[in-house]
């Protein structure tokens, strides 16, 4: 058969693409589009009946003060976390792209944190908050002191905290490719030109690596937009629901409350939002890029 016929063409996508395209419809498109089906109904996640409502989850949840609660504290967190993982990350990429000693060791070291899971890494961090940093302020103060994990805003802290810890390493691969990207005579042309490292770090290297910074500033931000995971096991909301992140409070409307129509209809805002936060923020990046 001729390769330029229609047939062979897509004979070859279902050979090579067809179970990846199967999978990604069973997993992602399939469960949205129920998903947006069920923020129409007041399923309760187990009675065979869906009884359509109409937009009355989406009343729901504008009406829903917890929510809109949730999603600020999620929104300062993000923008916390986001703008402290990136500065650590590209300082860490600097340290280790500088010809220092075992920079390979250390590249290994700084990435292994994004390797353990959220969880494990929740509970890891939940026993060293409550145990040996209670424990050794204990005993240089003298007096009893309580865990970070007890108090409001130390809980947001914490979860700052090993949030950082945990993504900076990823990140910081990222910003080493962006690094080795720039071609090392455009830094040295500018040393000769009369500058100085400070300012060929700023004039040269930065704006070609604006592609890294995009990368990191979105992918950062979704992850911090959809945190579950170490919310659960470091917080899990406390103390008196303060920490209560947007994913958290609508797996809790969607599963603990059983209440699967307003809790689909805040996870979709929650999309949304996340989507248009990051789709901006991409197209700001790039409009920059394409004008450096």
């Amino acid at each position: 058969m001729p390769k330029t016929k229609l047939g062979y063409k897509v004979g070859q996508f279902l050979m090579f693409a067809g179970p990846a395209a199967l999978l990604f419809c069973l997993v992602v498109i399939v469960p949205f589009f129920y998903g947006l089906y069920l923020t129409f109904t007041s399923w309760d996640g187990v009675s065979l009946d869906k009884p359509f409502v109409g937009l009355d989850n989406y009343s729901a949840v504008v009406a829903d003060t917890d929510f809109w609660t949730s999603l600020g504290m999620t929104v300062i967190y993000s923008v916390i976390t986001v703008v402290i993982t990136n500065i650590v990350a590209f300082l860490l990429a600097f340290l280790v792209t500088s010809g220092i000693k075992g920079q390979n060791f250390f590249r290994a070291g700084f990435f292994i944190p994004n390797l353990i899971g959220g969880i494990v890494l929740g509970y890891v961090w939940k026993f060293i908050f409550n145990r040996a940093f209670v424990s050794i302020a204990s005993g240089v103060t003298g007096a009893t002191v309580p865990s970070l994990l007890s108090t409001t805003q130390g809980a947001i802290f914490c979860l700052i905290f090993v949030s950082v810890w945990q993504y900076a390493g990823y990140m910081m691969l990222i910003y080493i490719a962006g690094f080795m990207s720039v071609d090392a005579s455009l830094k040295e042309a500018a040393l000769i030109d009369g500058c100085s490292s400070r300012q060929a770090m700023w004039h040269v290297t930065i704006p070609l690596m604006r592609s890294s910074f995009v990368t990191c500033i979105f992918l950062s931000t979704t992850r911090c937009f959809m945190v579950y995971d170490i919310n659960l096991s470091l917080t899990n909301g406390e103390p008196f629901g303060s920490s209560v992140l947007a994913a958290m409070h609508v797996y809790r409307t969607a599963f603990t409350e059983k209440n699967y129509g307003v809790g689909q209809a805040e996870a979709l805002v929650l999309f949304i939002i996340c989507a248009v936060i990051g789709l901006l923020q991409v197209y700001v990046g790039k409009k920059g890029e394409v004008e450096a």
